[in-house]
């Protein structure tokens, strides 16, 4: 396995998520040598040159395009790169799109003597974090996905503004898919300590069933909102990508619902990569943490799993 360089980070995708990502991480400082790879080598020019104009108000630092013998020894390789979903174009049709341009990029990293995480931003997250441990050949604690660590943000933030609180002491997760079978898991969350509907109550908030499916549509709808205002989401992207670089980096080994494989810890799930609480640090996903689920999240989760397994099924060649 190559020696990792710790202060090196290459990003395999410059469209939006790719760029603002590489952005967020030169504010960082984590690191002090970025490389941008993309299919379109001007595009990766472009980028490294725009954000490299800015060093002098940040900290010193590399950043240049190159090609894949740059990643050998950087301590994380992401990848955002893919198709975006075009209007009338299904799920699946986006699914075999990006699985195609995996097929590309995984070989080429396969044949490299690669020592760090492959962390997985492009989407759909789940199915592609499966389709990139299985096509990489690297251990599946080094290959995770950036999962609901977005939604799980909005969802704080949601609550956050729901009961005008801080919204980094709202303890809560969104796990399962990274998309429309998400589950809000409402049984464990709580606000530094006080359960959620309690915590609630004590804001003057009584209508629990109802700000409960509210606040949980609004994080499931979140992207298609800014998508159809925008065109595009990124900048969330964009800072969850930093931070789960930071935990990886710092070796924080904090706990953040990152897309991993499940090989039936959680009610008898296996074969498919989705979110649920994981220890994160410099060795990727150290543990899987088993937050408590009441019966119809539990059923939720399976049911997320199953649609994310026959969408895989579907798409992955044989």
């Amino acid at each position: 396995m190559s020696t990792v360089n710790l202060r090196k980070v290459a990003m395999i995708g410059c469209g939006f998520v790719g760029s603002a990502s590489a952005f967020a991480l030169m504010q960082s400082g984590l690191f002090s040598e970025m490389v941008l790879i993309d299919a379109d080598q001007n595009k990766a020019e472009g980028e490294a040159l725009d954000i490299s104009h800015g060093l002098p108000f940040a900290k010193p630092m590399k950043i240049y395009a190159g090609g894949y013998d740059d990643i050998t020894d950087a301590a994380i390789i992401i990848i955002s790169a893919g198709a975006a979903q075009k209007p009338g174009e299904t799920r699946l049709d986006l699914v075999k799109k990006n699985i195609g341009i995996f097929g590309s990029i995984m070989p080429e990293i396969k044949k490299r003597d690669v020592g760090g995480i492959l962390l997985i931003v492009a989407n759909p997250v789940d199915i592609l974090t499966t389709a990139a441990q299985r096509m990489s050949g690297l251990p599946e604690s080094r290959v995770f996905g950036s999962g609901t660590v977005l939604d799980t943000a909005r969802f704080k933030y949601l609550l956050g503004e729901h009961l005008s609180v801080d919204s980094r002491n709202v303890h809560a997760f969104i796990i399962g898919e990274h998309g429309d079978s998400e589950i809000a898991a409402w049984s464990s969350a709580d606000v530094s300590g006080v359960p959620i509907n309690t915590f609630c109550e004590m804001r003057g908030h009584y209508a629990h069933q109802e700000s409960m499916e509210r606040i949980a549509s609004e994080v499931k709808n979140s992207a298609y909102e800014i998508i159809e205002k925008k065109h595009a989401t990124y900048y969330g992207i964009a800072m969850s990508v930093r931070r789960i670089c930071e935990a990886i980096i710092r070796d924080e080994k904090s706990i953040l619902p990152v897309s991993s494989a499940l090989h039936g810890e959680f009610y008898g799930i296996e074969g498919i990569s989705l979110s649920m609480p994981a220890i994160v640090g410099a060795h990727g996903i150290e543990n899987l943490i088993p937050i408590k689920l009441d019966v119809y999240e539990e059923a939720a989760l399976r049911k997320s799993a199953e649609t994310l397994k026959a969408v895989l099924d579907d798409a992955m060649p044989e």
